[in-house]
């Protein structure tokens, strides 16, 4: 072995090894590992070493980490990929905007090609801000041509994924016992570390919990269960006590959100050992509960970060991290001034909270010992972030604090996927954002022209229709339950 200097070092992108050399590494091994001046070896699709002046293969290819933070790829443990499709259009809704659109009235008119469309952007988006694994929470499967057309466009790029298949139009006791579902879990799903699932539908407190049909049927499938816990007006302690009577509540599970909930759920969801997906700046402005990472520690569940949907907020973890400390912070502060005393150090560091973007989702989906953390042996995802062309990047003094508080999408420099090189020098590697746009524009025009302008333009605000909305945003069922408003 010898350290390259050749002419003719080959391309980073198809190079049989990479290694980035001189940077700041964030391992995010079990002791938080922080190195300068450091290398990370990458052979075909693995970690081969961590360390200063490493000894690479000839004709390794060699990308300059120097004024940079090379990290683990980032992991969002759910995000509504579909709905990337039609970006920013709900930037004003409230939560009970967000169902009356995509519950009851217009997210019904997605065909295939659109689900589609928002997956390939929604894919594209992700690896170009650093997320390198995504939990794609498709929950507007009305046909298996859905779920299809989903993973089409998930498999057409080099983001690793786990498709949780969902249906918000139809019971999910229904479309899990369809012979349907079954073939397309049969046909699409590898279930290896580029491609897992899960289940994904909620639980609604109703006291028959016919929910439980679903969950046999992903216990039958050994598939795991992410859900929708502690939404103001949709889910709640009800739901949480009937999985856990039941049996339900997995080390497996991921209960997405997880505010407004008592206690008593957050103590079941810890002794069961699930995991949390916390979606800090979704919680902050739609209304689900305070951003729950302060109740989720004192309760000892472990976190991961989420995204939610770009049809309202942003889908970055940059904004995640940084709404989830600001989020965290204020919450103490509250806490403490109510007492009328002062917090004189901070109980959750930017080192957590970059630890909940990469290793936390890791741990929640099952891949700690695939990715997470850069440890030799590990898959080859692996992030630098650094702009030589930003004021920005310069002084690193506290790397974590860095990278949450300072760094954003745009200082994402090289991506890689499985020891892959997806994106380099602040631009993705063989993209096809033409494509994407074309199928973006023809899903837009779809939904202008099958809804109308007057439908299209009021959806971006709409009315609240008098319907059980309020009562249960679900029309797949009858049950209502009004604990969470009050009738005049």
């Amino acid at each position: 072995m010898s350290t390259p200097a050749h002419p003719s070092t080959p391309a980073v992108v198809d190079a049989p090894a990479v290694v980035l050399r001189g940077g700041t590494v964030l391992t995010m091994d079990d002791r938080r590992t922080v190195l300068t001046g450091a290398d990370v070896l990458v052979v075909g699709e693995r970690i081969e070493a961590v360390g200063v002046d490493l000894q690479v293969p000839e004709w390794t290819a060699e990308i300059d980490a120097s004024g940079g933070i090379v990290m683990p790829g980032m992991v969002d443990t759910h995000r509504h990929m579909w709905q990337t499709a039609v970006r920013g259009y709900g930037a004003d809704w409230t939560l009970t905007q967000y169902f009356v659109w995509n519950y009851l009235e217009h997210g019904r008119s997605f065909r295939p090609e659109d689900v589609y469309a928002g997956n390939l952007l929604s894919a594209l988006e992700a690896l170009e801000a650093g997320v390198t694994t995504s939990v794609d929470w498709s929950h507007n499967l009305h046909t298996p041509q859905h779920a299809d057309a989903a993973v089409d466009a998930l498999e057409e790029t080099a983001g690793r994924f786990v498709f949780a298949y969902g249906n918000i139009q139809a019971a999910p006791w229904e479309w899990s016992a369809t012979p349907e579902f079954r073939d397309f879990v049969e046909r699409r799903m590898r279930r290896d570390d580029r491609l897992g699932f899960q289940m994904a539908f909620d639980v609604t407190g109703d006291p028959a919990f016919p929910e439980r049909a679903a969950f046999e049927v992903a216990r039958d499938l050994g598939a795991a269960v992410t859900t929708h816990a502690g939404v103001w007006g949709a889910t709640n302690d009800d739901g949480i006590r009937l999985m856990h009577e039941h049996g339900f509540m997995t080390p497996e599970t991921v209960y997405v959100h997880a505010a407004s909930l008592s206690d008593d759920s957050y103590q079941r969801i810890a002794a069961t050992g699930g995991h949390a997906s916390v979606a800090s700046e979704s919680e902050s402005t739609c209304g689900q509960g305070f951003p729950s990472s302060w109740a989720l520690r004192r309760h000892g569940i472990p976190i991961s970060l989420s995204m939610d949907t770009s049809v309202w907020q942003s889908a970055d973890i940059f904004s995640a991290m940084r709404a989830t400390l600001a989020s965290d912070h204020t919450r103490e502060h509250q806490v403490a001034h109510a007492a009328d005393e002062t917090v004189t150090h901070l109980a959750v560091r930017a080192a957590d909270v970059v630890e909940w973007a990469t290793r936390g989702g890791a741990r929640a989906l099952g891949l700690d010992d695939v990715v997470g953390s850069l440890e030799p042996g590990k898959r080859a995802d692996v992030v630098l972030v650094k702009n030589d062309d930003s004021p920005v990047m310069f002084p690193i003094l506290n790397p974590y604090g860095h990278v949450v508080l300072q760094a954003q999408r745009g200082d994402v420099h090289t991506v890689l996927v499985d020891g892959r090189v997806v994106k380099h020098e602040h631009k993705l590697v063989g993209a096809d954002l033409a494509k994407a746009r074309t199928a973006i524009e023809n899903t837009v025009e779809h939904l202008r022209s099958t809804l109308g302008p007057e439908a299209w333009e009021a959806g971006m605000n709409p009315e609240i229709p008098a319907s059980k909305v309020l009562d249960n945003p679900y029309t797949y069922t009858d049950y209502a339950d009004a604990s969470t408003h009050h009738h005049a």
